[in-house]
């Protein structure tokens, strides 16, 4: 089972991003999907997640309404498209599953971790 995250990469503050998460090696119906974010020098924070059937997500207060998650069923992918970048968005972006979402929440206790991709916001 492998996840991976890809679409990182160094962008000015105020601009965009779209990071994909791919999952592989095992279906993932019933499975919520999140995106975690560890800065340098700091602990990994919640970023948001999304229900397994993509009809709810739930967003981190710092990235609320600049951020938005998506799911795609058939490839096993989730999308998090972010928008109006600041400097304090640099950080490794991880993706998650897991079936609880209190787990995706906490990250604690997650099934499933994916590879990060790097997220620079310069000035």
């Amino acid at each position: 089972v492998q996840l991976q995250a890809s679409g990182g990469g160094r962008v000015q503050a105020g601009g965009s991003l779209n990071l994909t998460c791919a999952a592989s090696g095992r279906s993932f119906s019933n499975y919520g999907m999140g995106w975690f974010r560890q800065a340098p020098g700091k602990e990994r924070e919640f970023v948001g997640r999304v229900t397994w059937t993509g009809g709810r997500t739930h967003y981190a207060d710092s990235v609320k309404g600049r951020f938005t998650i998506s799911r795609g069923f058939a490839e096993n992918t989730m999308y998090l498209q972010m928008n109006s970048l600041k400097l304090e968005d640099t950080a490794i972006y991880i993706c998650a599953a897991d079936r609880d979402n209190a787990k995706l929440t906490t990250g604690t206790g997650v099934d499933y971790w994916g590879k990060g991709t790097q997220v620079t916001v310069s000035s």
